[in-house]
């Protein structure tokens, strides 16, 4: 999925092998992605790049995670179930999640590295240049975690 277009034409092919299993909620969420990435194309005006591929693919996540937590506070578990699946087709075009030991222990070395550069152990109002060392590593390694999850994991560490 390094080309660009590659991710578009791989969901294309998904699609397809979808709606022969009468697979609608695979079918419908194929659908979305396929949309949102040709959105976001039209709107830079460009192909998009594997990263920003992942970016919209992320996104598409996020909003799910929230109405799912929309909907479970409104009682409505059977709307819930349904962004659930959706979510479990859109993370199978994204890198493996890290778990929580293997982002604590990125959080660490980038802590220990922010110290390097600084001469001096960051203080919790220095979150964000911690976060953004953490999330150029995450990159840099193809890697990606929840940027709430970060920010915890990033805020505990350096309170501690």
């Amino acid at each position: 999925m390094t080309d660009a277009g590659a991710l578009e034409t791989l969901i294309t092919q998904q699609i397809v092998t979808a709606m022969k299993a009468h697979d609608q909620v695979r079918t419908g969420t194929l659908r979305l992605i396929k949309n949102a990435l040709k959105n976001k194309s039209i709107e830079k005006r460009d192909a998009l790049t594997p990263a920003e591929e992942q970016q919209a693919l992320a996104t598409m996540i996020k909003q799910r995670r929230d109405s799912i937590e929309q909907f479970t506070k409104g009682n409505r578990p059977e709307l819930a179930a349904i962004e659930a699946a959706e979510i479990a087709v859109i993370e199978e075009f994204l890198p493996k999640a890290l778990d929580e030991a293997a982002l604590s222990a990125l959080v660490t070395e980038a802590i220990a590295e922010v110290a390097a550069a600084s001469g001096k152990a960051p203080t919790p109002k220095e979150i964000g240049v911690v976060i953004k060392a953490v999330q150029a590593k995450l990159q840099a390694a193809s890697l990606r975690a929840e940027g709430r999850v970060v920010s915890e994991l990033v805020k505990r560490e350096l309170a501690g």
